[in-house]
């Protein structure tokens, strides 16, 4: 019997009944949020994870815990996917073990911050968000056995930028924070989408998801005297549209289409795409509609465009994928 989830589905109403042990996962971002969520709920169902995380002690204690009462094992180990050297060091140690993982789920990452660079020199958005996981994800996927799957956490921010080739690191464009969060989340989709097309021969597939939208540390950064009355606009406007009261979800209902695409969903189904709600997005021809509503650009999921920025990524990170 094929269960329909949808956007107030939660982790435990996805995963159901079903059993992880033997599993290998492999999570950025294990510390808060939809990350703690999304190993909790996994670790929970036997599976072993590997999780990163910039803190290795935070929030550790409910990961124990979850692993304790479902049988499985949890190892966090840190990282910074603002400093390559440091996903480099990581990945380099999984190799060296050579134990092949079943999912690999990039959750990781930084929204709306001032502008700043990685310890390699790029935009901080687009170094952390996109060309950190675009380096472990590359570096994972040997380990990774055929009918594993890649899971990219993307977001509807995609809509607010598509990737700019040409000026990455805003060498040239003045800075906009938010401008920036969407090219380093229309990078995560269209990593998604060539990731899939380079490994799904071999058996393992990749896809992005748009969590929804949950209040968590990822907005540390945004001013709530800024961020409240723009917020409240939104939700004014997605009523204006036609569309009933926006709601936000809770960090559990945030973490279910990970999880959802990551193990549930049948790999031809989310293959190369963009998830939202425990589904796919449908794409959008109108941009103008509202934030909350789904869809997705068709310039986050164009295999042109996702091509493009491979070869880009590849020359600013000096490795060849």
């Amino acid at each position: 019997m094929t269960h329909i989830f949808g956007a107030s589905s939660s982790t435990d109403d996805v995963l159901g009944d079903v059993r992880l042990v033997g599993k290998r996962i492999f999570i950025s971002g294990v510390s808060a949020g939809i990350g703690l969520e999304t190993a909790r709920a996994l670790v929970s169902r036997g599976a072993s994870i590997i999780g990163t995380a910039r803190d290795i002690e935070k929030n550790q204690g409910v990961l124990h815990d979850a692993a304790k009462d479902g049988g499985g094992s949890v190892e966090v180990i840190k990282m910074d996917l603002a400093d390559l050297t440091s996903v480099r060091s990581v990945t380099d140690h999984l190799v060296s073990l050579g134990d092949p993982l079943d999912l690999v789920i990039e959750n990781a990452g930084v929204m709306n911050t001032p502008f700043g660079r990685t310890k390699d020199g790029f935009e901080l958005q687009f170094g952390t968000n996109f060309l950190g996981h675009f380096v472990l994800a590359n570096r994972l996927a040997g380990l990774m056995r055929e009918g594993a799957r890649l899971v990219v956490l993307s977001s509807s921010g995609h809509r607010f930028a598509d990737v700019d080739l040409d000026d990455p690191n805003f060498d040239r464009t003045p800075y906009d924070s938010s401008v920036a969060y969407g090219r380093s989340k229309t990078a995560d989709a269209l990593l998604a989408v060539a990731f899939d097309a380079r490994h799904r021969d071999r058996g393992v597939r990749a896809a992005a998801v748009h969590p929804g939208v949950i209040w968590t540390e990822l907005a540390r950064y945004m001013d709530p005297a800024e961020f409240e009355p723009a917020f409240e606009a939104m939700k004014a406007r997605h009523v204006a549209l036609g569309h009933p009261p926006f709601e936000l979800k809770t960090v559990s209902q945030g973490a279910a289409t990970t999880i959802w695409a990551g193990v549930t969903a049948d790999a031809d189904l989310i293959g190369g795409k963009y998830c939202e709600d425990c589904g796919i997005s449908p794409i959008l021809d109108d941009p103008d509609v509202s934030i909350f509503a789904p869809g997705v650009l068709p310039y986050a999921i164009d295999p042109v465009r996702a091509a493009a920025l491979w070869d880009k990524a590849n020359e600013l990170v000096g490795e060849r994928f």
